[in-house]
Parts: C-alpha cells; sequence; structure tokens
C-alpha cells in the first residue's frame, strides 16, 4: 500500500501505523502473486472494521474485493474466475457472528491460498477462539496520545469536522475525563462526546454519571453473552457487580464470588473450576493470586448494563448482605453499602447520607473515593451532589489516582449560593501543586480558602498550607509569608502554631527567635504523616541535618503504614534531601529513584521534577557524569514551565558541582554565579546559600578572583552570616575553606588547618576530602610537593570510601603531578602514553577534551607556558604533529 493508492476515511485512523504497516506488507505480498491470510482480532470498537476498510480501498486499484458475508463462500475455482488474472482481496467482517458452519468454511477457504495463488483473505472478529491457528494481529487500545488527538479532531482542534455548537475549547478537567471512561476505545471516545452538551464539554455545567453515549459499544461487547453456558454468564454477572465496590482495577474477590455463586445453586465444582482451577470462561476473566479481573473492563460494564435489571438488583443486594454478615446491620461495612447503592432504583438521599458517613477513616482513600462518588450519584439536590463528588476527588487525589480525581471533578459545577462551593477549588489546587504549574496552584489553593474558611476550618488551613508550599516551590517568600500569615493560630495544635510562627520569623529576617520556635517542633508528638514532614522542614531550616534524617524515616514509615498514598513521593524526597546535606549520598540515590517510581505511579510530575533534582546532586558526587546531566536535563525541563525554582537552583548546582568534579571550573563559575549573585536569576531563597562554596571554589580555580573579587568577598560575608544561624555541621568548615582560597599566601595554611579542624568534628567524607583536595592543590601549587601529598592522599581515600568517582580520578591526577607513583593513582592508559609523565598524561587527556592552553592551565592550576612546553613534549614523545591526532590516539578505539 502506497500513498498513492490509499485512500483514507474521513475520519483517519489514530494510532493505527504499525497496524496499516502489516496490512501494506499483505497487500504488497498478494500485488507479487503471494496470498495470504490475516485475522484482525479486537473487542467491539476498536476499529478492526475500519483498518479492514482502509486496506479494501488501497487494493481497489489493483484488483477486485469481494466482501463475504457468511451467507456461502465461493470454491477457489470461483474465486480465481472472480479474480480473473488480479490479484483478489477476499474481506470477512464479523465474520465471529456466523454460524459454526460458515466460519469452518472461512477458516479452510483461508488455509488453502498460498504461493501463486493471488488470493488475500483478510477477516475481522473479536478475540475468542473462533479462528484459533490462523496468523491474527490483535488489536490494542489507542495510546494515550493518539486518543488525544482523535479527541482533538473531534472537538475540532484539528482539520476536519467539528461537533456542531462547540465554539470554545474543551475544558481540561472534562478532556481528561473523556480519555478515562474510553480506555483507548475509538469508537467509545466518539459516541461519549458526540452525546455531550457545548456547555458541558466546556466546563460550564457538570458532567452526568454515568457519560451517555456508551450503549452501542457496551451492546456489542454484552452480543458475545449469547452463546455462553447458563452458569458461566451467572458468574460474569456476580464477577461484574462484585467488582463495584472494589477501587478501579482491583477486580473482584474469589472467595466473595464463590460463596456467592454457591448461594444462588451455582455447581460447586464448575465455581472451583473457574475461580481457582483451569475451567475457561472463553477468555472473560483471568485470575491474580486471589482476584479475578476482566480481560476487558467495558465487558464488566456491558454486563451490567444489559442485565435485567431486576436481576441486576438481586446480584447487588446479594452481595450486600454477604458483605454484611459479619458485621452489626446498623453497622454496614462500607462494601456493603456501596452494594446496596448500586441496587437503588433512582435518588436515595438517606443512603446516600449513610455512604457519606461511613466513608472516614479506617477505610482507604481510594474506598472512601468510590463510596463518596456513590452518595453523589444517589444525590438528587444538584449543591450537594456536587459537593460530594469534590470530597470523592478529594479522597481520590490523596489515594494517588489523579485522573480519577479530575474525573470526579468533571461532575461537580458552579452554585454560588453553596457553602461547599470551595471544596472543588480547594483539590483543583491539590492536584495543581503535583500536576501543574505552581502559581495556578497558589492562586486557586489562596481562593479555596477564603471560601472554605467560614464552614470548614480544616480544610481552608490546609488550603493555605498547601498556598504557601506552592509559593515556597516558586522561591516567592513574600507569597509563602502571605499564605502563612492568614493561616492564624490553631489552638488545637501547639506545634503547627510553633511551625507556622517560625517559619514567618525566619522568611521575615527574625532568624534568632524563628529557630526558637522551630526547635519546639523537631520531636512531634503526632505521628500523622503531614506533622513529621513539617518537622523535617523544621530541621532542615535549623540546619539539623542529622534530626532530619531522623523525622524524615518516621514520616516515611508513617506513609508506608497508613498513607495517603500521594504523600509518598514527598516522603521520600523529605527523606532523600536530608540524606545528601548529611552526606549520605547512596541512601539519597536510592530514596530519590524509590520516590521517582512512587510519583510516576501516582502521576505527580512535580514532584518527579523535585526527585530529578535530588538525583542530580546524588550523581553530582557518585558520578557518572551522564547520568548526572540526564537528572539535570529532566528537572530542568519540567521546573520551567511550572515555575518550580527549588529544584531548578539545585538542578544547576548539581551540574556545576559535576563539573568542578571533572576539573571544568569555568563552567562551574558560570553557571552558579548568577544563583548565588544579586540579580533577576538568583537562586531559590533557601538553596542558594548551599551552592556558595561551590562557586568561591570555581570561581577562584577559574582564575576570576581578581575580576570578581568583590562579589566573591561579598559571597562569603553572606555566607559567613548564614553560618552564624545555621546548625549545619558542615557550614564552618565550608566558611574556613572559602576565605583559605581568598586569603592571602600568608593566611591561607592556617584557614585550611581551620577547615579540617572543622571537619574533624563535624564528620562527612565527601566535604572534608574536597578541603583536602584544595589544600593539596594549594600545596603544590607552591612547589610544596612533599608536603602537598599528604592532604592529597587522605582525600583520595574520602572520596573513594564516599563512591565519589570523578572526585577520585582528579584527585589521583593531582597526586600523580605531586610525583606520587603508587598502584592507587596509577593512570588507566597503558601502551604509548605510559612513556609520559603524570603531568604531561594530564595535560594530553586535557587538550583531547578539546580544552585550549588557557583552559588547561586553568584546570590544573599551571602557567599557560608550562602547558605550552609540556604539550610539546607530548608531541614528541608519542610522534603525532597536532591536538587532532592526540584526540583521535584518546579517543573511544585509542588507549
Amino acid at each position: 500500500m502506497t500513498s498513492s493508492t490509499t485512500v483514507r476515511s474521513p475520519l483517519r485512523l489514530y494510532g493505527r501505523s504499525g497496524e496499516l504497516a502489516i496490512l501494506e506488507a499483505l497487500l504488497a505480498r498478494l500485488w507479487q502473486g503471494e496470498g495470504s491470510v490475516l485475522v484482525l482480532a479486537a473487542p467491539p470498537g476498536l476499529g478492526r472494521t475500519a483498518l479492514l476498510h482502509e486496506a479494501a480501498a488501497a487494493h481497489r486499484p489493483r484488483g477486485p474485493v469481494l466482501h463475504a458475508d457468511g451467507r456461502g463462500l465461493p470454491a477457489p475455482e470461483t474465486l480465481r474466475e472472480l479474480a480473473a488474472g488480479r490479484p483478489l482481496l477476499v474481506c470477512a467482517d464479523d465474520a465471529h457472528t456466523w454460524d459454526r458452519a460458515s466460519r469452518t468454511a472461512l477458516s479452510s477457504m483461508a488455509r488453502s491460498p498460498g504461493a501463486g495463488s493471488r488470493v488475500a483473505v483478510l477477516i475481522t472478529a473479536d478475540d475468542g477462539p473462533a479462528f484459533a491457528g490462523l496468523p491474527t494481529l490483535r488489536l490494542g487500545p489507542l495510546d494515550e496520545d493518539a486518543a488525544a488527538a482523535l479527541l482533538d479532531r473531534l472537538i475540532g482542534g484539528g482539520q476536519g469536522p467539528s461537533l456542531p455548537g462547540v465554539t470554545e475549547g474543551l475544558d481540561p478537567v472534562v478532556r481528561a475525563e473523556l480519555l478515562r471512561e474510553a480506555a483507548g476505545n475509538p469508537r467509545l471516545l466518539v459516541a461519549l462526546t458526540g452525546r455531550l452538551t457545548p456547555d458541558q464539554l466546556a466546563g460550564r455545567t457538570p458532567l452526568p454519571c454515568p457519560l451517555p453515549g456508551a450503549e452501542g459499544v457496551l451492546a456489542a461487547h454484552a452480543d458475545r453473552l449469547d452463546g455462553l453456558p447458563a452458569p458461566t454468564r451467572a458468574l460474569l454477572l456476580l464477577a461484574a457487580a462484585a467488582q463495584e465496590h472494589e477501587p478501579a482495577g482491583a477486580g473482584a474477590d474469589a472467595l466473595l464470588l464463590l460463596r456467592a455463586g454457591t448461594r444462588t445453586g451455582l455447581p460447586r465444582d464448575f465455581l472451583d473450576g473457574v475461580l481457582f482451577g483451569s475451567a475457561a470462561t472463553e477468555g472473560f476473566l483471568q485470575r491474580a493470586g486471589s482476584r479475578v479481573h476482566f480481560s476487558h473492563p467495558l465487558d464488566a460494564r456491558a454486563i451490567l448494563h444489559h442485565a435485567p435489571p431486576a436481576r441486576r438488583r438481586a446480584t447487588h443486594e446479594l452481595l450486600a448482605a454477604l458483605l454484611a454478615e459479619a458485621g452489626d446491620r446498623d453497622a454496614l461495612p462500607l462494601a456493603s453499602l456501596v452494594q446496596l447503592s448500586c441496587a437503588a432504583a433512582g435518588p436515595d438521599h438517606v443512603l446516600a447520607g449513610r455512604l457519606e458517613a461511613a466513608a472516614t477513616s479506617p477505610y482507604p482513600h481510594a474506598q472512601r473515593s468510590s463510596a463518596l462518588a456513590r452518595a453523589a450519584s444517589l444525590t438528587g439536590d444538584q449543591p450537594l451532589r456536587s459537593a460530594r463528588f469534590a470530597a470523592a476527588a478529594e479522597q481520590a487525589a490523596l489515594s494517588g489516582d489523579p485522573a480519577l480525581a479530575r474525573a470526579l471533578l468533571a461532575r461537580t459545577g458552579p452554585f454560588a449560593g453553596e457553602p461547599r462551593h470551595g471544596l472543588a477549588p480547594y483539590v483543583h489546587g491539590l492536584l495543581a501543586l503535583r500536576t501543574g504549574p505552581a502559581a495556578d496552584a497558589h492562586a486557586a489553593l489562596i481562593a479555596a480558602a477564603a471560601l472554605l474558611g467560614p464552614y470548614d476550618h480544616r480544610r481552608a488551613l490546609d488550603a493555605l498550607v498547601g498556598a504557601a508550599e506552592a509559593a515556597w516551590v516558586m522561591g516567592d517568600a513574600a507569597g509563602y509569608l502571605e499564605a502563612m500569615r492568614r493561616v492564624g493560630p490553631d489552638p488545637h495544635d501547639p506545634a503547627f502554631a510553633a511551625y507556622r510562627a517560625g517559619m514567618c520569623a525566619v522568611l521575615a529576617g527574625r532568624t534568632e527567635a524563628g529557630h526558637a520556635l522551630l526547635r519546639q517542633c523537631l520531636d512531634p508528638v503526632d505521628p500523622a504523616p503531614a506533622a513529621l514532614l513539617r518537622a523535617g522542614v523544621a530541621a532542615l531550616v535549623l540546619g539539623e541535618v542529622a534530626a532530619a534524617c531522623r523525622t524524615g524515616a518516621r514520616a516515611l514509615a508513617a506513609v508506608r503504614t497508613a498513607g495517603p498514598d500521594a504523600l509518598l513521593p514527598q516522603a521520600l524526597e523529605h527523606l532523600a534531601y536530608a540524606e545528601l546535606r548529611a552526606g549520605l549520598h547512596a541512601g539519597a540515590r536510592a530514596h530519590a529513584l524509590e520516590g521517582l517510581h512512587a510519583a510516576r505511579r501516582t502521576g505527580q510530575p512535580n514532584s518527579s521534577v523535585h526527585l530529578h533534582a535530588v538525583l542530580a546532586l546524588a550523581a553530582s558526587v557518585e558520578g557518572p557524569a551522564e547520568a548526572c546531566a540526564a537528572h539535570c536535563d529532566a528537572a530542568l525541563t519540567g521546573a520551567g514551565p511550572h515555575g518550580l525554582a527549588q529544584p531548578a537552583t539545585l538542578a544547576t548546582w548539581a551540574r556545576a558541582r559535576a563539573d568542578l568534579a571533572a576539573g571544568r571550573p569555568e563552567e562551574a563559575a558560570a553557571r552558579l554565579g548568577p544563583l548565588v549573585r544579586p540579580g533577576p536569576r538568583q537562586g531559590h531563597f533557601a538553596a542558594r546559600m548551599l551552592a556558595v562554596p561551590c562557586y568561591v571554589e570555581a570561581a577562584v580555580l577559574a582564575g576570576r578572583g581578581v575580576e570578581e573579587n568583590a562579589g566573591l568577598h561579598a559571597a562569603v560575608a553572606e555566607f559567613a552570616g548564614w553560618t552564624a544561624r545555621t546548625a549545619d555541621p558542615q557550614a564552618p568548615a565550608q566558611l574556613a575553606r572559602c576565605q583559605a582560597l581568598l586569603a592571602p599566601a600568608e593566611e591561607a595554611d592556617a584557614r585550611y588547618a581551620e577547615a579540617l579542624a572543622h571537619h574533624a568534628g563535624a564528620g562527612g567524607d565527601f566535604e572534608r576530602a574536597r578541603t583536602q583536595l584544595l589544600y593539596g592543590q594549594w600545596l603544590r601549587r607552591r612547589r610544596r610537593t612533599r608536603e602537598a601529598r599528604t592532604p592529597l592522599r587522605d582525600a583520595l581515600v574520602g572520596f573513594q570510601h564516599c563512591s565519589a568517582r570523578a572526585w577520585a580520578e582528579r584527585t589521583a591526577g593531582e597526586l600523580r603531578a605531586a610525583g606520587e607513583q603508587g598502584p592507587s593513582v596509577r593512570p588507566a592508559t597503558d601502551g604509548a602514553l605510559s612513556a609520559l609523565t603524570p603531568q604531561q598524561q594530564r595535560i594530553a587527556r586535557c587538550v583531547a577534551e578539546g580544552a585550549t592552553n588557557r583552559e588547561v592551565a586553568l584546570r590544573l592550576s599551571l602557567s599557560p607556558r608550562t602547558v605550552d612546553h609540556h604539550l610539546r613534549n607530548v608531541f614528541a614523545a608519542l610522534s603525532i604533529r597536532s591536538r587532532t591526532e592526540l584526540a583521535r590516539l584518546l579517543g573511544p578505539e585509542g588507549p
């Protein structure tokens, strides 16, 4: 099939390029005289008929097309006559609906064409066993991008027809719900979209529940049940009903199905065979441990939709009774109430109230969300219905399912007179805090707090705390103060009151008073994860990194034990960041990687950005450089559009630290200068001081000490003030190191000694090794080579101990330059380069990387004249004439 012969359908096929390529190959073989057969197998609505029509349209210019309908298939001889010497394409659509004899005849005919037959057979069918043994292409649902492209075409976002009356863009929440409900089924997406009004599509009025338009697809799924035995159909109805009180995707409990099937009189051997043995259900059910799942989720919906109403209600009532047997009838378990709600014939405000009252702890957030959504569907009063859907969305967000949360929000609407109107903006803000621009989250949560304040103090407080968190990650100190000051004191939570007052005091410049208040928060009595996470933040602001690690571990344990799942990425991020501050880089990397997986699983891209920044910082110590660069790129790519200044600062600092490890101080200074110095590109207020020691080191090593002397001294003075206020154990040593780098020669020795004395009391291999490396470099630069070897050896051991490979390699190079010849500093290069001195080898490597003589001199603390002298000797020793030959020699295929 070529572009010149392909005839596209009015609504082109999305997401089927792979399938179209396979059909293209089948037709190409047919046109060359080689017949074949292919079955396009899929549940209803996935486009198998559209693909068949696409193939037929492409073939017509080359030969005839025969559409078989099961009322009689021609013999092979007749087919050859129909072809009349031209290639023939036989199309059999929905062949699984034919009678058994016709299906058998079609299978026989399909197997007979072969090489030279000039007949190809294309069959579409469901994914059952009707045509087992024939070559089969199984169609899956559309991926997210293809489904979104189809929806844009339907609404009018692309070329082609749009829905009548739709003149505005599609509301993002409604868009997410349509894509979620269609689950990649293009026919269903078209049907759902076509039944919504322009106001519903634009988000001006709430979506109906359930969405209309699915009847045709569900009927096609239900038609597959017709030929099944009665016991199988009965068990499928039980399985579909038993999923209703479970979280989405959880399936049904096999033991509950066994009890229900036994109660309805199904044979025990049949139940055992299907639920626990190897008996088949024609591809409808799959088992996973003690859970039973439908192979296609739409099958479950179709079974419930097309069951007789009386039988469906009886099934739900039976399940409700079985679920209630273990408890008191006056206090039914939540699952039993959900089953009763499924049996309700219409709105039931009493049952809805019982569901809402029962949807509290200790039930998981996912179950509470499901129960509140059921309560909303039973509510006739529209404002109360919307409020219950918003409450269900809040629980879905806490469970780590933002897609479901948005789907539930799409069913709320604007009711300005309802006091609980603020609940939907509150949930919108919570979702934006983890998935959208921080500025949007801040604005939504501030507005929600004003609406919720008069009647829901707890949520109003949470909204303001969330708004403050959004301002913090944006680097908006004023916005943070505004939100926290509006919270007001909470007499029921003195620890939070101290936290709020302490953070406000610190950001307002009253550091001593703020630190005194924050120390009251370090050992919270409240075991709730949110309280523990606040205690961890307080510890980091104070610089009490050991306390931050302890509290972070407690917070992680609390989230793992009691949830909510949505907090898991944040708990892992806080602990990983505390471990970084404490120098525990391996633990930080492990926790951040787990957090990254949790953030992806729970749909929290902003948390992924923060965790990529943490991983970049860990990789700037442990390496490799490629990992650091990849995590930095991921963090900066996500931070920019969403205004996340904090991870952007951390990622830039990580990239600069990796530059320092590789001996590129010029690049490091260029990255860090804007973050540290005053100006519009200044880094995040809570992170920029942490980057000052790296900036001073990079600027001095890059030779900027003279041209940026005033700026460097100002940065060190500001860092000295921060050191006096923080309890961070590394800060005094880092301050002395910065002062040593800027001090005159007669003072630097004492400053380095002071820094090393502080390190002895603070611990931490990495920072101590960095000071020892700089001290050794300083000694060697002053030709105190023998003295330089001791701090350089200590630095090498320290870097090796904390797996800082790039830093260890840089230190080994310094040791070689200082005349060390031991095995621990032996260069990895063999062959011709082994004839060079250690200093010549270092210069050769730098030049091979593309560095100029001046850049090499800066990296290695030499003069350009010395570099030029050594480089001429390198060329002579290696019998080469140019830098290009040297780069080739040291490239991937050289020594």
